[in-house]
């Protein structure tokens, strides 16, 4: 009862942007708080199924906007109604939703249910740090610390989750896509890559050598041309990267074919089976959209395996 009555005097939850990349949601947070008081809700449990994984944020401001996901957007009005709650009363909570939880009238589609980490932020810095080391392009961790309710950047863990009494988010640079290839295919490619939100770097044969900073353990490197001789500085430079994921177009027998000209240049067991040729998931295509899909697509699946 006390609540409904705090619920009445306080600002109606609206949703401020539709987004769920980690990045925004943190910008968010950060212009947010410039302003007022910001309360960050975090994903810590899930029962059963969840469209969203640990870690996941709602991010609300004072004024009752808010932004992110924690579900499949079936309960973030009511999580940034608790978070308001907890700023107006300026204490972290935790909050059930679905299966478990108090609130019969919350039920999730996908039949689980989660626990939400409110946090009622006292200061800024470590998201701030985190922002700064994701445009660095390097992973960080932050964690929750529970017995002085205050967030802390650490080295990150291998997936977010508790530690002991302790919750740390692992947060990752947005993936890079260097695409090779003068191609309707490659522009085509480079355009669906760029709504997806991905880092885009185009590139053409004989510009290998000035793309070495620019290859980390989150880019992909997409090989999209006709003729073995084009790709073949940077697939050589590829295969001796960290890049998550090397494609070449091209069909088995132009495979093998490349395989034997690698072999030659003295690449190995341990290098060769890191390119995915043929290309993509959905096998031959025949125009430039479908092949963009397929490649984005096994993009996409390579980097959840990897980083799941």
């Amino acid at each position: 009862m006390d609540n409904w009555f705090a619920l009445t005097s306080l600002p109606t939850p609206t949703r401020a942007l539709v987004t769920d990349d980690l990045i925004d949601v943190l910008n968010f947070a950060v212009e947010s708080f410039a302003q007022g008081k910001v309360a960050i809700a975090t994903l810590v449990d899930i029962r059963g199924g969840a469209a969203r994984a640990m870690g996941s944020h709602v991010v609300v401001a004072a004024d009752g906007s808010f932004c992110g996901y924690v579900s499949g957007g079936c309960v973030e009005a009511a999580v940034a109604a608790e978070a308001l709650l907890a700023m107006d009363e300026g204490r972290d909570r935790r909050v059930m939703f679905g299966d478990g939880s108090p609130f019969i009238d919350i039920v999730l589609p996908c039949g689980g249910g989660i626990t939400v980490l409110i946090h009622v932020l006292r200061e800024i810095r470590g998201i701030v740090e985190v922002l700064d080391r994701l445009r660095q392009r390097h992973a960080v961790g932050l964690r929750y610390v529970s017995k002085t309710q205050m967030l802390a950047p650490v080295d990150p863990v291998p997936r977010s989750g508790w530690q002991g009494d302790d919750f740390v988010t692992v947060y990752r640079p947005s993936t890079r896509v260097i695409l090779s290839g003068q191609t309707v295919e490659a522009q085509t490619t480079a355009r669906l890559a760029k709504a997806t939100g991905y880092d885009v770097i185009m590139t053409g044969a004989g510009e290998a050598a000035r793309l070495g900073d620019d290859i980390d353990a989150y880019t992909a490197i997409i090989l999209l041309h006709h003729d073995l001789d084009q790709e073949e500085a940077l697939l050589s430079l590829a295969l001796q990267t960290p890049a998550f994921y090397i494609g070449a177009l091209g069909s088995t027998r132009t495979h093998r074919r490349r395989v034997d000209r690698l072999k030659k240049a003295g690449f190995g067991d341990t290098e060769l089976p890191r390119i995915r040729a043929p290309i993509g998931v959905f096998g031959p295509t025949r125009d430039a959209s479908s092949l963009a899909l397929s490649v984005l697509a096994d993009v996409a699946a390579t980097r959840l395996m990897v980083y799941a």
